[in-house]
């Protein structure tokens, strides 16, 4: 029985004992778990905190490219909409998916957009050079003028590298042109005007070489011609000499307030008497009460001087010449009238040309440089000179300077 006891006594404590190891046991694997868990979890973090500093980052780099490629897209639709070149993107079937506002004015369409080319441009030969295009992935140019639209256009189209699309590049060489001609012009005009006295004077020089000479009322006479050539010439130079001044801005306003009565008057007197001599009434008309005006009164004479002689030269025996000056808007306008021959209404716009002369063959002498100084007379002093005529009834010229 003791045995027994004791036994039982013995298993007892075994049996606490390994209770007592197991408990020990899951302690120590629980705070094992513990700490594992913990050191997980802190790196979870930091992991997770890395991740959302280079998610933040790509963002920040994201949104600075997105802004700087709003800001280059702003800056190039605003050239694109200012430029006064037309720009046109077309796809592979001619579609236009592109145009800037320039490109609807110079062909003269509303919206090109989802248009076809050959809608919008209306010109064979310009539909040709984007074809042109199309088939040989290389750039073409074509110049064509639209009589219909007064207007000389250039067409440059672009192969897009990076789609069988293209862009079109519409110039308006219009005013080129017109530049072109006028310079065409001049040359033609200067070397016809220089052409006749100078014939003039190899005539006279031969003609005394070959014996006028020993004839003195002869060769008085021709001397006298001569004279006559040399001073034309003389003008001639001097004219040009003063037109290049002035269009260089290389000569200055002696500005000092003038009444208009004034200048007219002053110009008057100049031209009485050649008015005279082609039985030509002179007259003026103006206000006194008009403002006065702050000008360079011997330029602006001028003006008035070749305005009269013109209108004197071009105007019949008995006709009138008008001197008038009235308020306007912004200053004086002045003006003068006649009864004379007048001026087609195509050749009104190029009468202030250098040379320009309507008809030769009535034009008489001068050197058709006139109306040139007088126009760039007038926009020294910040104001505008223009024409209006009727064929056979007479002509007015105007020019207002403000006040």
């Amino acid at each position: 029985m003791n045995y027994a006891f004791i036994f039982a006594i013995i298993l007892l404590l075994l049996a606490a004992w390994y209770a007592w190891r197991y408990y020990r046991l899951r302690q120590g694997v629980n705070e094992y778990a513990s700490r594992v868990q913990g050191r997980e979890i802190d790196t979870n973090i930091r992991e997770l905190e890395n991740l959302s500093g280079a998610v933040t980052s790509l963002l920040s780099t994201f949104n600075l490219q997105r802004s700087t490629l709003e800001s280059e897209r702003s800056r190039l639709a605003t050239v694109l909409d200012q430029i006064t070149d037309g720009v046109l993107i077309a796809d592979e079937v001619g579609l236009i998916q592109f145009a800037n506002p320039a490109a609807g004015r110079l062909f003269q369409f509303g919206d090109p957009i989802h248009h076809s080319i050959t809608e919008v441009v209306r010109n064979h030969q310009l539909v040709e050079a984007w074809r042109r295009c199309q088939q040989t992935r290389q750039m073409q140019s074509e110049s064509v003028e639209l009589p219909t639209r007064h207007q000389y256009l250039q067409l440059v189209v672009i192969p897009d590298k990076h789609s069988s699309g293209s862009l079109l590049l519409a110039q308006d060489l219009t005013r080129l042109r017109r530049l072109e001609t006028v310079r065409r012009d001049f040359v033609s005009n200067l070397s016809h005007e220089l052409r006749t006295p100078l014939a003039s004077l190899k005539a006279l020089a031969e003609t005394l070489q070959e014996g006028a000479l020993e004839d003195p009322p002869a060769a008085r006479r021709f001397v006298d011609q001569i004279q006559i050539e040399v001073d034309a010439l003389t003008q001639m130079a001097n004219e040009l000499l003063e037109l290049s001044r002035i269009e260089s801005g290389r000569f200055a306003l002696d500005r000092s307030p003038v009444a208009a009565s004034d200048l007219l008057l002053s110009a008057s007197r100049r031209m009485q008497v050649q008015a005279e001599r082609a039985n030509i009434a002179l007259r003026v008309e103006c206000a006194d009460d008009l403002p006065e005006v702050q000008v360079d009164s011997q330029r602006l004479e001028q003006v008035l001087v070749n305005l009269i002689h013109n209108a004197v030269k071009f105007t019949r025996p008995g006709g009138e010449v008008v001197l008038l000056a009235a308020a306007a808007d912004s200053g004086v306008r002045f003006a003068v009238r006649d009864t004379g021959i007048g001026i087609p209404a195509e050749e009104v716009s190029r009468i202030f040309e250098r040379f320009y002369r309507v008809d030769k063959s009535r034009a008489g002498s001068g050197t058709g440089l006139g109306l040139s100084i007088a126009k760039h007379i007038v926009e020294a002093h910040g104001g505008k000179i223009w024409a209006e005529s009727v064929e056979g009834q007479g002509s007015t010229f105007y020019f207002m300077i403000p006040q």
